[in-house]
């Protein structure tokens, strides 16, 4: 069994990494301007874009004025959804007659879209119309994850350009991502879905009779179409309550294997536009190299945790595996533990398994990611420079210890950039452990738990773990459709995304500004294996040193209890 298993994840590995390098290298003429083979069909559409909208593609922005068109963006987005989920009962294209949503609702799921979170405190089939589906949800999808793009490319111009004051255009950037990378693969992606028996139609719900003679309600919809860019922009949000564990969001093997290689193949590849956009293609290596050793660890971390299962299982007389509890057959145990981890260390958060079913240390691996920043290869854009803060500090570090000024790609790390990768790394942190301690303390909060006990504290760490990162996925058992858990998460959601962004672009201005400096004979190479390990070390510690306390309440504690034959 458990040889088949490894068969399985060197193929996933292998189809991924074939098909994520040239991607990366495509992705890199896209944002460089360089001619593609859909420069024909996407340029005169790109051209009608900006005409209609009075964008002047070839002005450039400094950092703030890059950072206000993004933030404008997004909020006039984030309002026109929740106005859209507030009024879906008077608009057409809903066969269900489903009416507007609480105000409550409304936003938390604007804010969510918005910032590529896709936190989902409503079933899907039973709450959204087709038109907010579509003209809502699916095109926040878009939007979202073109806007995560857009900024790691500004800082990868920041990067690489010498004593420069702008830092590209943003609705150029935005633009072309959509048009000439989601919108692509998206197409190929449905297609393939929908040939795997995804459904995708516009037809009122089905009532069917049952084997055993009962009514059965079988939810339609556009759902293929959803379901290929909520998996390539890393957003998470299932048109079905149950996520991509349902059979008509992923019915097969293969449809399983397509959604899983859609969620990793632009974070894996923009490691290797990095490199190209820097022309030095080491330095995206050393990157991806980091993010692989930490998957690795949570990989294995989750994957032996499950596949141990639980020993109450059998001390109660139940005989046989307990390892499937939560899991879909069709899938196994290898691919529910190597979803849960790729669906954390990216900023995507689907689900093909009830992660609330984890075991303790199984769950305490996705949780840890997202607690990290999600930088194993991270949502798309989102995990790269997220990564990148960390290599500041990596620098930093290095520096100090050699007693040299630190570098990075010919560039000065200063007090400037430190001060603005510290607050990136600091605030994200805060929101966690503060909304928790929080929901702790007041009734409101702890009202919603539906397990006792360590797993309860658990459950609330990772739905503020989830919202703080972006990810949106959740251990099921919080009630979180309240008053409070919806406004406390969606402020959360907004100082986890926009914070680090505005922090971000604020380093890509500085740095822009920088003259370049050919490395010298003290120089501390950042292109070896030895920089990978250790940037994987300091992204480790600062995880330990921040969040090990909370984790020993919750998933750690819970594990020895588990052990000792304590259930709750």
């Amino acid at each position: 069994m458990m040889s088949n298993d490894f068969i399985q994840l060197i193929v996933f590995f292998v189809v991924l990494f074939a098909l994520a390098i040239p991607l990366g290298l495509y992705m890199a003429k896209v944002f460089q301007g360089e001619k593609t083979f859909l420069d024909p069909i996407m340029g005169p559409l790109e051209a009608f874009i900006y005409r209609i909208c009075g964008i002047d593609a070839q002005k450039e922005m400094n950092w703030w004025e890059y950072a206000l068109s993004l933030l404008a963006f997004s909020f006039v987005g984030l309002f026109t959804l929740f106005i859209l989920q507030l009024g879906q009962g008077y608009l057409p294209l809903n066969p269900q007659g489903f009416g507007g949503l609480k105000w409550d609702l409304a936003w938390n799921t604007a804010v969510s879209f918005t910032t590529n979170t896709n936190w989902q405190a409503y079933g899907g089939e039973s709450t959204m119309s087709y038109l907010s589906q579509m003209a809502g949800l699916t095109v926040h999808n878009f939007v979202s994850a073109a806007a995560g793009i857009a900024v790691v490319v500004a800082l990868i111009r920041g990067l690489s350009r010498h004593q420069a004051k702008t830092i590209g255009n943003f609705w150029a950037d935005l633009t072309r991502t959509i048009l000439w990378i989601l919108l692509p693969i998206s197409l190929v992606g449905g297609m393939l879905l929908v040939s795997q028996g995804v459904i995708q139609n516009l037809s009122p719900y089905l009532t069917v009779k049952t084997l055993q003679g009962a009514n059965q309600t079988l939810a339609m919809g556009p759902v293929a179409s959803q379901e290929a860019i909520k998996m390539l922009g890393t957003n998470g949000g299932g048109f079905m309550n149950a996520n991509s564990a349902h059979p008509f969001e992923n019915p097969t093997p293969f449809s399983n294997l397509v959604e899983m290689l859609l969620l990793l193949l632009i974070p894996v590849g923009l490691t290797f536009s990095f490199g190209k956009m820097l022309k030095d293609a080491k330095q995206g290596k050393v990157i991806f190299g980091a993010m692989l050793i930490l998957l690795v660890l949570t990989l294995g971390t989750t994957y032996s945790a499950e596949i141990a299962g639980n020993p109450l299982v059998s001390k109660i007389g139940i005989t046989g595996s307990s390892v499937m509890e939560g899991k879909e057959v069709r899938f196994g145990v290898v691919n529910s533990a190597l979803w849960a981890t790729i669906t954390t260390a990216t900023s995507c958060g689907a689900v093909n398994a009830m992660h609330d079913s984890l075991t303790p240390l199984g769950g305490l691996s996705p949780m840890l990611q997202m607690m990290l920043g999600e930088v194993v290869f991270g949502g798309v854009g989102s995990g790269l420079y997220a990564m990148l803060l960390f290599v500041i500090l990596t620098v930093f570090i290095i520096g100090l210890m050699v007693g040299r000024t630190p570098e990075y790609v010919g560039k000065k790390i200063e007090s400037f950039e430190m001060k603005m990768a510290i607050l990136a790394v600091l605030i994200p942190s805060a929101c966690i452990l503060l909304g928790s301690a929080l929901a702790v303390l007041i009734t409101a909060g702890t009202s919603s738990i539906l397990n006792p006990g360590p797993h309860g504290l658990s459950e609330m760490l990772y739905a503020f773990s989830s919202a703080t990162g972006n990810n949106g996925s959740a251990f099921a058992g919080l009630n979180v459709n309240t008053v409070f858990y919806n406004i406390i998460l969606s402020v959360c959601m907004l100082i986890g995304r926009f914070s680090p962004i505005v922090l971000v672009l604020a380093i890509a201005g500085s740095m822009a500004g920088k003259k370049i400096t050919p490395a010298g004979a003290g120089t501390f190479q950042t292109t070896g294996g030895l920089f990978s390990g250790l940037l994987a070390g300091v992204v480790l510690i600062v995880g330990a040193l921040t969040f090990f306390p909370a984790l020993a309440l919750g998933p750690i504690v819970e594990h020895l209890l588990m052990l000792a034959g304590k259930a709750f």
